[in-house]
């Protein structure tokens, strides 16, 4: 079935509408004042760590600090091992980070009330089709996606992960939804635009001072450009 997406912009807002067969279907709304920033990729200050909460403050400089568990810091020797052969055992946070460290953080939570923002050290970046985690060895497919089709898609990503990134990879992945009919030409663009986004990630990490932000997600436009656009899309209208 055809569909056509209207989108209206203002200043203060952008409206999205996905219509098939003359009848509504989607509708998304964004203001800017009020976007969230999860997602967003800082290269965070540790300011305090908790022992006795296994948890971290650190400022990314936002108005109040952003806090750091334990459990959602990468550690790279659990990824070593082989599944279900990780040790029960976490490392202890205090082992892990010290005050003054910088640390390359994402958004997973946006600041509420007194609370400031909830921050991952296992980055992900999502591109069209996939879903990059370069940290990872992890191929996955999007729970939507029935069997037997998700084996075959996992495999296919796999083995087209390893022709563009070598067998040694470093940088796991997982396809979304989109990436169901997707050819492996499709797969392939996906995968150069998420290699370069990350290495544009490493170099500014490198080269920014602490407390700043490294990468930030697109607005709504962007990400139905991104997402939303697909072979049955017949017209997209811009007010």
């Amino acid at each position: 079935m055809f569909q056509d997406i209207l989108i209206n912009w203002a200043p203060h807002e952008t409206r999205v509408a996905v219509i098939e067969a003359g009848a509504v279907q989607e509708v998304h709304l964004e203001r800017p004042l009020e976007r969230g920033i999860v997602g967003n990729i800082y290269l965070g200050k540790v300011t305090r760590v908790l022992p006795g909460m296994q948890s971290a403050f650190i400022d990314i400089g936002m108005e109040k600090a952003a806090f750091l568990h334990v459990a959602d810091l990468f550690n790279p020797a659990s990824v070593s091992k082989s599944e279900g052969a990780q040790d029960a055992a976490v490392t202890p946070i205090e082992k892990q980070v010290f005050e003054g460290q910088t640390l390359l953080v994402q958004v997973i939570k946006d600041p509420i009330g007194t609370k400031g923002a909830r921050l991952t050290t296992q980055i992900s970046i999502a591109g069209r089709m996939l879903v990059f985690l370069p940290q990872d060895r992890h191929v996955g497919v999007s729970q939507k996606i029935a069997q037997p089709l998700r084996d075959a898609l996992r495999d296919r990503l796999d083995r087209l992960a390893n022709e563009f990134m070598g067998q040694d990879r470093v940088g796991g992945f997982i396809l979304r939804t989109n990436a169901e009919d997707a050819t492996d030409d499709d797969i392939r663009k996906d995968l150069r635009y998420l290699q370069a986004t990350w290495e544009n990630i490493r170099q500014l990490a490198q080269t920014r001072a602490p407390k700043s932000l490294i990468h930030a997600d697109l607005n709504l436009m962007q990400r139905v450009l991104r997402d939303m656009v697909v072979e049955a899309t017949q017209s997209i209208r811009i007010e």
